[in-house]
């Protein structure tokens, strides 16, 4: 159990790769942070986790509120003396065209991609700074690869990676591992959120001719990462489903 004594936070704990994350670091001996807006979904988790003798904070978080950011952090804190993994996992992924968009899902995927993931690391780097621990950034191969029909979701994920890499470069010299995942398709309910119905028929019929990758793939690649020796950083990541061409 290579996380003996560590503690975790893991934003969109709820469901999806959060859920399984938590689950991996969990299996490898953190004490785990688990926040999202279904606190439903939460205490089954909570259950579970503690029922195998892992330590469980839950909280209900959302991370586009930055006074809950800041909040989550210092309940982390509180009740467990320090942090030493973020893992940015919340997001959501409102594919659509942009001529004629609905820019309400523009707004929610930037606050909730963007913001919130900055929101989050801004309040966790002074205990992560301290700890000389990792902060695992939850992107997407739309980070690197744009597609017609996903311009702002791909616009999201782009920020994340600039942002992911320009941290870097500031605190790597303190110790503190910056790890950017970009998984391809997951079969998670992250699409299940589209509200343009045509983009949504898409993504639906291109999973259902692709071997998707599960949730427990991302988790196993996050504990990959944190587990390494202090002096290797694994910056980053890309995931893609074998029968995934972009």
């Amino acid at each position: 159990m290579t996380l003996n004594g560590k503690v975790a936070l893991v934003t969109g704990a709820s469901s999806g790769i959060g859920e399984a994350t938590a689950e991996a670091l969990a299996e490898q001996g953190a004490s785990v942070v688990i926040g999202a807006r279904r606190t439903d979904r939460l205490a089954a988790l909570e259950e579970r986790l503690t029922a195998k003798g892992t330590k469980v904070l839950s909280l209900e978080l959302d991370v586009t509120d930055q006074d809950a950011c800041k909040a989550a952090v210092q309940a982390a804190v509180d009740q467990f003396g320090q942090l030493d993994i973020l893992v940015n996992n919340a997001g959501v992924m409102l594919l659509g065209s942009i001529v004629g968009a609905d820019t309400t899902d523009w707004t929610r995927m930037i606050n909730t991609n963007v913001l919130g993931l900055m929101f989050m690391t801004d309040a966790a780097l002074p205990h992560l700074l301290a700890s000389k621990g990792s902060i695992i950034q939850v992107s997407s191969v739309a980070g690197r690869v744009a597609r017609l029909g996903s311009g702002v979701y791909n616009a999201s994920k782009w920020a994340v990676g600039a942002f992911s890499e320009s941290l870097r470069q500031e605190v790597t010299t303190h110790g503190v591992r910056v790890v950017l995942i970009e998984p391809g398709m997951v079969d998670t309910e992250l699409r299940d959120h589209i509200t343009d119905q045509a983009a949504k028929a898409a993504i639906m019929d291109r999973a259902s001719q692709t071997r998707q990758l599960q949730a427990a793939d991302i988790a196993n690649a996050v504990v990959y990462a944190v587990t390494q020796p202090d002096y290797v950083a694994v910056n980053e990541i890309l995931i893609r489903p074998t029968d995934q061409a972009l």
